[in-house]
């Protein structure tokens, strides 16, 4: 009998254990199971889930997409429960490439959730934003250029990754601080994320469960400064807040926010200004977006609908399709190296509805 085989049978001894018992198996680190697939190594485990699931072509996909992305189950039925969800997913990416749209969608590290699943993990609850119904921001007559990215100024930071935390608010806060300390003071900087998870409750935040750039701004604002990612670094969790005004990193004196729906501020803004802090609402079917123009005949645009926050970097026009180039927060293996385009022209899914970029000394 091979090890693959040894590996197997002993998950499927243990499974019919845990069903005569009442429970599900479960692999703790003392399970001896657990040990021996461990031990047994990488290659070993796949081909255990070959003879589970089948040596089958999706199967073999699986197998590939969990070794890819790291994945570690806790028993033979979520291995089970996986792959059925991996397949749906499958199916609805292919099904959704062959209509040709402007966007394509692909396999990612969230291709084995549900949508409830990521919506619970990823997302914040829908914030209501207050929409600013006159900005301060003064346009003027000036013509815009056609296209714009700041990254080709070096100002826009590494792509970062929230993990299982709806904080994507704090993301798209320290991306904007990050841009405009660089833009001020030539310097690149990593900021805390952490320091507004756990801080930034009583200016209407809420963590994990979801917050807004303008409002983290305003709380950097009255509580003396942002510390950097090394002082206070990320836990993908709140917990206590441990910021101290003596040794800041970052202050804000002031933020714009954009007229609610008003692209042309918005365009302006990150023509002639640095990169804006926006929120939109991401529905079913986004979390495996691989490239193109993202476009949705779903989405709301109102301020009660947006539940994610990112950072818009620049625009340009593709095929005769303007659009916002997005900086996101899942990680630079999502998307188009972790960025993806949204359409511009029509307030798609919200994207101007609650903008707002903070100026720091």
């Amino acid at each position: 009998m091979t090890r693959a085989s040894i590996i197997l049978l002993l998950l499927l001894i243990a499974t019919s254990i845990a069903a005569a018992q009442g429970g599900a198996l479960t692999f703790d680190d003392d399970n001896p199971i657990r040990q021996v697939v461990v031990s047994d190594g990488l290659q070993e485990l796949e081909n255990g889930i070959l003879q589970l699931i089948g040596q089958t072509r999706r199967a073999l996909s699986f197998v590939r997409f969990v070794r890819r992305y790291g994945k570690r189950y806790d028993s033979v039925e979520e291995i089970k429960q996986r792959f059925e969800i991996y397949l749906d997913n499958l199916k609805m990416i292919r099904s959704h490439n062959k209509q040709r749209l402007s966007y394509k969608l692909g396999v990612n590290e969230f291709t084995d959730l549900t949508w409830d699943e990521f919506r619970r993990e990823r997302l914040g609850a829908p914030q209501n934003c207050s929409a600013t119904t006159k900005s301060d921001l003064q346009l003027t007559n000036v013509n815009l250029p056609e296209t714009k990215d700041w990254r080709e100024a070096g100002i826009v930071s590494p792509v970062k990754k929230q993990g299982k935390c709806g904080s994507c608010w704090t993301f798209s806060t320290t991306g904007a601080l990050e841009a405009a300390y660089a833009q001020a003071f030539g310097k690149n900087i990593s900021l805390s994320e952490q320091q507004l998870l756990d801080c930034a409750g009583a200016f209407n935040n809420f963590g994990c469960h979801g917050g807004l750039p303008s409002q983290a701004f305003e709380y950097i604002k009255y509580s003396g400064g942002l510390d950097t990612e090394e002082e206070y670094p990320y836990a993908g969790k709140a917990g206590v807040c441990k910021f101290s005004s003596e040794n800041v990193a970052v202050k804000v004196v002031d933020s714009v926010n954009i007229t609610k729906g008003a692209e042309d501020e918005l365009k302006y803004a990150i023509a002639f200004i640095r990169p804006v802090s926006v929120a939109y609402q991401v529905v079913k079917g986004f979390k495996q977006y691989k490239g193109g123009i993202y476009s949705s005949t779903v989405c709301g645009n109102t301020p009660q609908d947006v539940n994610h926050a990112v950072l818009a970097v620049g625009y340009g026009v593709d095929n005769g399709t303007p659009y916002w180039l997005i900086k996101n927060s899942w990680g630079a293996e999502w998307g188009d190296n972790g960025y993806f385009k949204m359409e511009m022209g029509k307030n798609m899914c919200g994207i101007a509805t609650c903008a707002s970029y903070p100026i720091v000394a």
